[in-house]
């Protein structure tokens, strides 16, 4: 009631009953509640209803234990007012929330607006949007493209500036390139000639054949094939920083060098590499480094590394190759692959082929001589060192040691200016590949652009950096050039070293161990503040130094030889001598057929005087000579004329003139003049005799360097060894020394020593290697092998005997190059050998015999024949027909037997004592016999019953001692034995004169032919070597006659008597000859001319012809003879003309010269045919009776009636006297005088006289022993034994 009081009237009857009225209208009462407005009940109505809200009573759930309805209605007011509370709170809210939704409605509404509004705008703006950003795009666009424009404008400035230097090089490059392809065939053609065929030629033979033969024959083509004017092979072949690059890898800077090199990179065929001095090998190695597999055939298992190398495609380099190579080989070389190119068999293998292996041969040899087929299949290079080339290494050596730091400048300098061409090379390659790989726009490459400018920039950089390394340069080499005439002087050294094998084959030397010679002569060098001084202290000290070196492995006859030739050379370096009169000296040209108006001058030497006397420097010589005879007769008669002053102005000449004429003069003192003229020109210490240490040599050697001792007959240097061993405590007793004696199977034995010297330090001498020939290429392996890495006290010492002649050399070059060599020779002179004889026994030898005094007597005559025999080998021909090799063993076994038989005999067997050392002991060496006359003779005349009455000279003024002890039989000869002359031996001192002459002779042949092949002046003549074969060959052809007709003379002679027989003979053997000497003289001038391949033999012949020899194929159909070339050639014309005028009738000349036989033993038989045919008496029962006339060939008109007139024979040994009609003593400097006619018949031998006779050899020439023809018996009224120690005997040709 309170609550739905209207209007908020309470009423004031609020009693049950009137509730009960309130709600007795039940429907209206319950709409009355539902319709109750519950938002809106009045504040006195709920301040009404605040009491009973309060009562605790008023409770719906209290109230429902009483009523239920009236729980509800309890609940529903109090739910009614707890409603109307919250809303009062809530409603103001709701309100507040609808005034705010209206707001946001509007507000939405006009945000709707606004959206509609501003999409309208956005749309603007998009389109605005998208206008505008096209605008800037396009705008970026151009921008982009103005500011590329503009890049691209700066690249093509920056370029254009880049390229405008370059822009002249290469508009010429382009403008050469298109000339060149013009004459790019021929210029290909020509380099890969020169590729394929110069490599094995000297510098020389490279330039002749490309400008006097490739490119005039290519241009006088009736199509002529174009080439580059003045094309440079090598620009082709390789550019400058290729060479640059070589260069630092250890190539020689010589030009030689760089063409082999270029060779040796282009070959398509295997490159044969010709370098004894390793330095072609040392450049390949460094070249190829890692990558090189380096073998020597015949080393362990050398066919797995080839096999390894030819499948991985390595590169494989065989040293030291023979001139075989093994059969092994043969496929790889020819490159005979199988299945399709893809593999190769070696040894009994089939190996897979790389494309990419390369092989590359080398060989030590100086001058080897391949198969055809070897030469096709390789292209062999010659890499020998060249003079220049050597002369630089060692300026830049001898720079080294004195001013090492200019050198390590100058090595630093070519360092980067060879470092700088490759860099600039590369850069540049770069470039022009970037350029050549530009597309269209290549304007836009940067790197293109900034590559050329830092190839500029550093190509400026390298500009000034290589101006100023040459600025630095030319001062290092100012200063450098200083030194220049010590290489120079060491450069020749060395090639005259390297020549001396041309005397002997023995002799060689290589150029490590010439290397260790100079840097210690650089070492001993006295010093000098003063460069020049210094300069020529090394010069000189270089010289001595390699002349000690040298010379104590020379033989004493050649030591002369190499100093003249240093002497020559080292003068025709300072242009100090004339050629034209140096050749003279060498050749010695002789004018033929001319009289010596003079009677103290042979023909010969005024033939020489006549050469001479046609020189502007001799003018008027020979008048001179004739007009003032006494004078230089004075000269020429001396004892020394080679240190007299010469007559009137002739003492002002030049040493070398000098030498010419005495070579005129005097022949057989020209070794002692050259003597003179090297101590003069070199100073005296080259010629003074100087004995060698061993020791000394001891230090010197290493275990790459062993000792070498080249034997002589009678010398053994086992002994010295062994000494230097005790001192160095080194015996054979202590097993430090391993002494193997070579022969039949000791080869095991040696190689046994070696291995284990080399690993304890131990000496190994190994004895006469010459006799095991076969094993010496194991040895020259052995010993190489063991040069590296063995213990440092192992030493090699090895002897051998020389070869006889160059032919039967067996010793390898490997052996010989690296060895220090000693040459050990017997003592020279009577007074030596007498000595060293008798040092071979003791005092307690002489007193061993019971016989004291026969013992004594035959043991000393026994040392003097020993020392005679020995020595007399040093005559030649003249000493004995033949050398043989008497040694010391010969005498001690002689005085053992000589013990035994005066032992075992009451009486001393004079008979059976000479028998037994004349045939036996020393006989046995003997093949001779006329050697074995000779021997017996010395033995009669030493050996007899008289010796012991102490009566006997053994030589003019040499009385046999009386009884003395040891050391007084060698004071006796130190007191007593005459100077050493001929007469010592039995022999007239004519004897020396030939021997001396001989010996100088041999002395200017062997310089001339050591003489540089390669000089301007072919040798030292003034004309070519080729023009001067040419001049002789066609001089000899036009004075040729035609042979002899056979057919002809055969219709002529009628009676086939002897003597015509002998005519028929000598025509044949004379047209055999004269056939030979045109063919081979025709086949040379064809080679000489292009027209035929120049074989060995045609180079024989010209070596012939140039040196005024005979040449071997000649002499082989011809008749011995000594003479040279020229001389031999007017001989044999005289010798045709002789056969023409006996053949035009065959009537026997009045005398007949017998020398100018072939056979002259044909014509002496004839003789005695004749004779016994006409006697008929039997021939084996005849012999030639000799008698000398006294006429001279022009007083004979007729032939004898019986026998023949023969002249044109001398006596050599002695001379024969017209008055006494006997042989008599030769007058000195006459050595052979001409013999009277003389005339021959045959007599049955029984009837011939035999009273007061010498027999006498006939030979045809000097050389004795093979020349020999008959038996002459002379009269003599001395003993025979005279002339036969004498060793007289005729000759047909001096």
């Amino acid at each position: 009631m309170v609550l739905t009081a209207r209007g908020g009237k309470i009423p004031k009857d609020k009693s049950w009953k009137a509730a009960k009225v309130m709600m007795g209208k039940v429907d209206a009462f319950l709409d009355a509640l539902k319709n109750f407005d519950k938002e809106h009940i009045p504040e006195a109505c709920l301040k009404a209803f605040q009491p009973y809200q309060s009562d605790p009573s008023f409770d719906p759930e209290f109230i429902m234990s009483k009523s239920t309805a009236a729980a509800g209605l309890c609940s529903w007011c109090l739910n009614i007012v707890r409603f109307y509370e919250v809303f009062c709170e809530v409603e103001p809210k709701r309100l507040a929330l609808e005034e705010a939704n209206a707001e946001l409605a509007e507000a939405q509404e006009k945000l709707s607006r606004i959206k509609k509004k501003i999409a309208d705008l956005n749309g603007n703006l998009a389109a605005l949007t998208a206008e505008f950003e096209k605008a800037t795009a396009k705008k970026i666009k151009c921008q982009q493209e103005a500011d590329a424009t503009n890049r691209v404008i700066t690249l093509a400035n920056r370029l254009i500036g880049g390229l405008a230097s370059e822009n002249v090089r290469w508009a010429e490059s382009v403008e050469m390139l298109r000339e060149q392809e013009k004459t790019l065939c021929g210029d290909v053609l020509l380099v890969s000639a020169f590729v394929s065929y110069v490599g094995y030629f000297t510098k020389k033979y490279r330039a002749e054949l490309l400008e006097q033969r490739w490119i005039p024959f290519l241009s006088s083509l009736a199509v002529p094939i174009p080439i580059t004017p003045g094309l440079d092979p090598l620009s082709l072949l390789t550019d400058a920083a290729d060479v640059a690059a070589w260069r630092n890898q250890g190539l020689p800077s010589d030009r030689t060098s760089t063409e082999n090199a270029a060779i040796l990179c282009n070959t398509q065929r295997w490159p044969l590499v010709v370098d004894a001095q390793l330095q072609g090998i040392k450049w390949i190695k460094n070249k190829y480094g890692e990558e090189l597999q380096t073998i020597r055939l015949g080393q362990r298992s050398y066919l797995d590394t080839i096999e390894r190398a030819v499948s991985e495609g390595q590169t494989l380099l065989i040293e030291d190759v023979g001139e075989t190579v093994e059969p092994v080989l043969d496929h790889l070389l020819g490159r005979n692959t199988t299945r399709k190119g893809r593999y190769i068999r070696i040894g009994e293998k089939e190996v897979e082929y790389h494309p990419r292996f390369r092989l590359i041969l080398h060989t030590k040899y100086f001058n080897p001589h391949y198969k055809p087929e070897v030469q096709a299949q390789c292209t062999l290079i010659n890499f020998l060192v060249t003079r220049d080339g050597l002369e630089d290494q060692l300026l830049a050596a001898v720079v080294a040691k004195e001013r090492p730091d200019l050198e390590t400048l100058k090595a630093n300098l070519t360092k980067s200016q060879n470092e700088f061409k490759i860099k600039l090379k590369e850069l540049e390659d770069s470039l022009l590949a970037r350029l050549s790989a530009a597309g269209g726009e290549f304007l836009g490459d940067t790197a293109l652009v900034e590559n050329l400018e830092t190839t500029k920039r550093t190509a400026t950089e390298i500009e000034e950096k290589v101006k100023e390394a040459k600025a630095t340069e030319s001062q290092i080499n100012v200063t450098r050039e200083n030194y220049r005439p010590a290489a120079e002087r060491a450069s020749l050294l060395y090639f005259i070293l390297s020549d001396l094998n041309k005397i002997n084959p023995i002799y060689q030397f290589s150029l490590k161990a010439f290397y260790g010679v100079f840097e210690k002569a650089i070492q001993r060098t006295a010093p000098s503040d003063d460069v020049k001084q210094r300069v020529i202290n090394l010069t000189d000290e270089i010289t001595y130094s390699v002349h000690t070196y040298t010379a104590r492995g020379l033989f004493e006859r050649d030591k002369l030889i190499f100093l003249a030739q240093v002497a020559f050379q080292v003068l025709a370096i300072k242009k100090e001598v004339n050629l034209v009169e140096l050749d003279f000296l060498l050749r010695f040209p002789s004018k033929a057929g001319v009289t010596s108006p003079v009677d103290f001058l042979q023909p010969q030497g005024w033939g020489g005087i006549k050469v001479l006397s046609e020189m502007e420097a001799f003018k008027n010589l020979d008048s001179d000579i004739e007009g003032s005879a006494k004078r230089w007769k004075k000269l020429v008669e001396s004892e020394v004329p080679e240190k007299e002053a010469f007559p009137k102005e002739w003492k002002n000449k030049s040493a070398l003139q000098k030498l010419c004429v005495l070579r005129c003069l005097r022949p057989d003192r020209m070794s002692y003049a050259i003597r003179n003229f090297v101590e003069e020109k070199m100073g005296s210490k080259f010629v003074e005799g100087r004995s060698v240490d061993l020791f000394e040599v001891y230090k010197e050697s290493s275990p790459s360097a062993p000792l070498f001792f080249i034997l002589s007959p009678g010398v053994n240097p086992l002994k010295d060894v062994e000494a230097l061993g005790k001192k160095l405590n080194f015996t054979i007793d202590n097993g430090r020394i391993h002494n193997v004696s070579l022969g039949q199977g000791q080869e095991v034995v040696a190689e046994r020593a070696l291995e284990l010297a080399a690993a304890q330090g131990h000496w190994v001498i190994l004895q006469n290697i010459h006799l095991v020939a076969r094993w010496l290429g194991v040895l020259e392996k052995t010993v190489e092998r063991h040069s590296r890495g063995s213990h440092a006290d192992y030493r090699v010492f090895m002897s051998a005997e020389p070869a006889p002649s160059p032919g039967a050399h067996v010793i390898p070059q490997g052996l010989l190059q690296n060895a220090l060599k000693i040459t050990n020779e017997p003592p020279t002179g009577m007074e030596a050998n007498l000595h060293k004889a008798l040092d071979l026994f003791t005092q307690d030898t002489l007193e061993m015999c019971s016989k004291e005094i026969e013992f004594k007597r035959i043991l000393f005559a026994l040392c003097y024949f020993h020392a005679v025999v020995a020595e007399r080998r040093k005559f030649g021909t003249w000493g004995w027909n033949r050398s043989y090799p008497f040694n010391n063993g010969d005498l001690t076994i002689s005085i053992n037997v000589l013990y035994n038989y005066l032992e075992a005999n009451p009486k001393v067997p004079w008979d059976d004592l000479r028998y037994l050392f004349g045939e036996i002991m020393y006989g046995g060496h003997i093949t001779d016999d006329w050697d074995r006359r000779l021997c017996r003779t010395y033995l009669s005349e030493y050996i007899h019953a008289e010796l012991l009455e102490g009566e006997v000279y053994l030589a003019p003024g040499f009385l046999i001692p009386p009884s003395l002890d040891y050391e007084g039989y060698h004071k006796y000869i130190d007191e007593n034995l005459p100077p050493e002359s001929p007469h010592l031996y039995g022999l007239h001192p004519n004897a020396e004169i030939g021997f001396l002459t001989a010996t100088s002779d041999r002395l200017f042949r062997t310089v001339l032919e050591m003489q540089p092949k390669e000089s301007d002046a072919g040798g030292v003549s003034g004309v070519s070597r080729e023009e001067k074969v040419k001049s002789v060959l066609e001089e000899i052809v036009a004075r040729l006659p035609e042979p002899f007709s056979m057919a002809d003379l055969t219709a002529k002679a009628v009676d086939r008597t002897p003597y015509v027989v002998v005519a028929f003979q000598e025509c044949e053997r004379m047209n055999t000859l004269t056939r030979e000497m045109r063919r081979s003289l025709t086949e040379l001038d064809l080679g000489l001319k292009g027209e035929l391949t120049i074989t060995s033999d045609m180079e024989e012949l010209a070596n012939a012809l140039f040196y005024d020899n005979v040449p071997a194929p000649w002499a082989r159909y011809a008749y011995p003879s000594l003479l040279s070339l020229g001389a031999w050639y007017t001989d044999l014309l005289l010798r045709i003309r002789e056969l023409d005028i006996w053949t035009t009738d065959f009537a026997l000349p009045a005398t007949v010269w017998l020398a100018g036989f072939f056979n002259p033993q044909s014509f002496l038989t004839a003789v005695m045919q004749s004779t016994a045919r006409k006697n008929e008496w039997p021939l084996d029962k005849m012999c030639l009776s000799v008698e000398v006339t006294k006429k001279n060939r022009e007083d004979v008109t007729a032939p004898p009636r019986e026998g023949s007139y023969v002249h044109g024979l001398f006596m050599e040994g002695a001379r024969w006297d017209v008055p006494s009609g006997g042989i008599a003593d030769a007058r000195l400097k006459e050595l052979t005088p001409l013999m009277p006619v003389i005339f021959i018949r045959a007599v049955p031998a029984d009837r011939l006289d035999t009273t007061n006779v010498y027999e006498c050899p006939v030979y045809k020439t000097r050389m004795r022993g093979p020349t020999y023809v008959w038996t002459f018996n002379l009269k003599t009224k001395e003993r025979a034994a005279k002339w036969i120690l004498a060793a007289v005997a005729l000759l047909l040709q001096t």
